[in-house]
Parts: C-alpha cells; sequence; structure tokens
C-alpha cells in the first residue's frame, strides 16, 4: 500500500487507516483477525480511543494488535479536556491497549470554543499531553476537530504535529467545510489525516438502514468508495480513517490499488454529484 508522509514527523503512513469503531460489538476472533488482515494488506496507521465502544474497541485492539505493535504507527484519543482527566485516561488506554507508548496522541472531536479553552488554559489537557511526551509515553501531538472555529483556534494556540478533520467531498462541495482548515494545517506543514471520506448525508429519521455504527448515511457503493477516497487523497491528505464496519475499510484497501489522482474534468464531475445532498458538515 501507499504510504505518505505525516507533517514534519518523519512518518510514512498507509494512506488507508484502520478506525477503532471497527471492532465495537464484535468479538475477540473478528478482532484478532480483521486487525491481521488489515496488517496484510499494508495497513500500518491504526487510529484509536476510548470513547468507541465505552473501551470495547481498545479491550479488543490492544490484544489483537499487540503481536505487531513494532510495526505499526498506533494513534490514540481522548476526551478528557483537563489536565487530571487526560492523564488518567492516558494510563488507562495505554493498559488497554497492552502498549508502553502512543505514536500519536490526541484530542478527540473538539468541537466548541469553550472546549479549546479549557484544553489550553491553566490546568488544561494539553499540560497532560506535553508531560507524556516528555516522559516518553506518546511521540506527537494531535487533535480532531468537528468545526472549523475549534481547528483553527487549536492551531492558533499551539504547534500540533497533525490534525484530524473531515475531509470530504460532500461537506466540501456543499458544506463549504474544510478549505481554510486544511490551508492553515498545510502552512503549518502539519500532518492531515482525514475522518468522515466516505460519509454521504445525515440519516433520514425513520429510514431503514443497514450500517448500525456510523452516525450518517455512508456512501452505497464500491464506485463511490472509490471516488471518495480518490476525492481526499487528492487533497494535501497523509491518510483517511475507514469509518464504522469492516466492508468499508476492505472497500478503502481495495480502491487504493486503483488510485490515481484526480482530473479536472472529474473534479468538475465530482462537484456536480454533491449539488442537492445534505452535507453532515455544514459551515457555520
Amino acid at each position: 500500500m501507499q504510504t505518505r508522509l505525516l507533517g514534519k514527523t518523519g512518518e510514512q503512513l498507509s494512506v488507508v487507516g484502520f478506525g477503532a469503531i471497527v471492532l465495537v460489538g464484535e468479538d475477540q476472533a473478528f478482532a484478532r483477525e480483521t486487525v491481521a488482515r488489515a496488517i496484510d494488506s499494508g495497513v500500518t496507521y491504526f487510529d484509536m480511543g476510548p470513547a468507541y465502544g465505552r473501551g470495547e474497541a481498545e479491550e479488543r485492539g490492544g490484544p489483537a494488535m499487540e503481536p505487531y505493535r513494532d510495526k505499526i504507527f498506533l494513534a490514540e484519543k481522548t476526551g478528557m479536556r483537563t489536565k487530571v482527566e487526560a492523564a488518567s485516561e492516558l494510563r488507562e488506554s495505554l493498559k488497554r491497549m497492552r502498549t508502553d507508548h502512543f505514536d500519536l496522541y490526541q484530542f478527540h472531536a473538539v468541537t466548541t470554543m469553550e472546549e479549546v479553552e479549557t484544553i489550553v488554559g491553566p490546568g488544561g489537557a494539553l499540560e497532560a499531553f506535553v508531560e507524556a511526551r516528555e516522559q516518553g509515553l506518546v511521540r506527537h501531538l494531535g487533535f480532531s476537530a468537528h468545526t472549523e472555529e475549534a481547528a483553527l483556534a487549536l492551531m492558533d494556540h499551539y504547534d500540533f504535529d497533525s490534525i484530524l478533520f473531515p475531509v470530504n467531498y460532500v461537506t466540501w462541495h456543499q458544506g463549504h467545510f474544510g478549505p481554510s482548515v486544511l490551508a492553515r494545517a498545510q502552512a503549518k506543514q502539519m500532518g492531515i489525516l482525514a475522518l468522515k471520506t466516505l460519509a454521504k448525508t445525515p440519516w433520514t429519521e425513520g429510514v431503514e438502514h443497514n450500517w448500525k455504527k456510523p452516525w450518517y448515511s455512508p456512501v452505497d457503493t464500491y464506485d463511490e468508495a472509490r471516488t471518495a477516497l480518490r476525492w481526499t487523497l487528492s487533497r494535501p491528505v497523509t491518510a483517511c480513517v475507514s469509518p464504522g464496519h469492516a466492508e468499508f475499510l476492505w472497500w478503502m484497501i481495495e480502491a487504493e490499488k486503483e488510485l490515481r489522482p484526480l482530473m479536472e474534468g472529474e473534479e468538475n464531475t465530482i462537484a456536480a454529484s454533491t449539488e442537492g445532498i445534505e452535507p453532515i458538515f455544514p459551515r457555520k
């Protein structure tokens, strides 16, 4: 699988990343087999988080990834916003993931300015992050965000190594969501990791659907997945994290084999295909 450089870190990551939510609701055998298959397919970037299944993803992922720990780039997240809480959750995640360090530690889903102010203020979680890096518990620092406002503010406050952010063809063209964030991150030479690559639109209330883990309606077919992946990786993105179900991970791994840059005509065609679709992240 192709790899790309993660900003200024010197790390090379597979362009398709393994998303922890794939392991939620599954047994240990599934976790072991799915992780092994992903690694055999060339995936080196694994993105975890204690919020997925209230620790279930870590409990399944730790034993499954332990045999391959020296071969993978292991990213972890915390939803805690204060120093004490973040430091505590970091140590719990290390224990569940059966490792002595994480390659990347991130704030998870920062959305509001109040959260930003808590994180970077006195006694905020950023202090725990910096101390953890000094102690060798984490190697690189980053964050994920669900609003442009929060992402831009965090980049103004601290020189993070990476950002994990929605980079999606529908939200970009119909929500005008993302261009300013990617431009700022690129100017700072940060690694850019993509969330929600295969997202399409919010769920329609009352409509039955096959996918239980995503909170949005994803692409419907492999062809759509291939187009969505190509579109995102045509941006200055290092890697795309797979969404909820293993089927999407396998689609992304297969689509990577056909990966090629978008031509100008294709870009216009994809933009036109999003007309009338409600994005999951409209710009506010």
